[in-house]
């Protein structure tokens, strides 16, 4: 029987504007990224949330997106679909990265085993989403909705658009979307017939 996943990444915080790394940071939502939702919103890119399951990373910035959208706080946690933590590089610019011990590791770590100091590493980052896409494919196989709607994070998106269509981890930051946009998933049971961007 055919169903939807669909995923939403949060809007417009301050980390975005200031072109931070961060993700375990919980910043809010900003005046300007509850506009733009409200203009997507108005546009009628979102799915209805009637019939759906839904869910949120549990972090505030996604929470708040989904109740701009849906106007509603009826939504399951997810933990493990959280974003990366950059640890003790949360809120640093490119720029200001260059200067931190271990700068030069990171950029040549073609396997994804840095760890970030006090942080994830992306293969612990991947490992960890994983679980979470698992435990968001069986609560949308228990539920027998039709569709199941989950806000989260730009990098957890992309994981889980890498895992669900089998695309190598090289294609991550191709999969990122905009902050309130995302992806409409199809699947047939376990198998994905195709997706659509939001």
């Amino acid at each position: 029987m055919k169903s939807y996943i669909h995923f939403i990444r949060h809007g417009i915080t301050q980390g975005i504007l200031n072109k931070w790394y961060y993700g375990n940071v919980d910043l809010p939502l900003i005046d300007e990224g509850i506009r733009e939702l409200r203009n997507l919103k108005a546009q009628g890119i979102y799915p209805d949330a009637g019939e759906a399951a839904c869910y949120t990373s549990g972090m505030l910035r996604a929470n708040q997106t989904f109740e701009v959208i849906y106007e509603s706080s009826d939504y399951r946690v997810i933990s493990d679909l959280r974003e990366i933590s950059f640890g003790d590089w949360e809120c640093k610019t490119f720029e200001e990265l260059k200067a931190q011990d271990g700068f030069d590791e990171w950029m040549n770590d073609r396997k994804g085993e840095f760890t970030f100091p006090g942080g994830d590493s992306p293969l612990g980052f991947y490992s960890r989403v994983s679980r979470g896409l698992d435990e968001l494919l069986a609560a949308h196989r228990n539920t027998g909705a039709p569709s199941s709607i989950v806000v989260c994070h730009g990098g957890v998106i992309s994981a889980c658009m890498c895992q669900l269509l089998k695309e190598p981890k090289e294609n991550f930051w191709e999969w990122t979307p905009g902050p309130g946009r995302g992806y409409s998933v199809a699947l047939d049971g376990k198998r994905v017939l195709g997706y659509q961007k939001l």
